[in-house]
């Protein structure tokens, strides 16, 4: 039972890290130099780098859930 608890608590890490970069890191970046478009290169950039934060978070939270799980079935 203690597994899961550690689980909900990497998780929650996670989600408490994840949004303080991406409140202070991706929201000041601002992209110039295309006009009009700016806001767009600029949200494009930002979600790219979101998505890619998502990923890399659900892989990291996978391999803690195997982990866990490989250790509870070998108990």
């Amino acid at each position: 039972m203690k597994e899961l608890y550690g689980f909900l608590f990497a998780m929650w890490i996670l989600i408490l890290v994840g949004g303080a970069i991406v409140v202070t890191i991706l929201g000041p970046i601002a992209i110039t130099g295309f006009g009009e478009l700016d806001w767009l290169v600029t949200s494009a950039i930002q979600g790219g780098i979101a998505v890619s934060l998502v990923i890399i978070w659900i892989f990291i939270l996978l391999k803690i859930k195997n982990w866990i799980f490989k250790k509870e079935i070998k108990s």
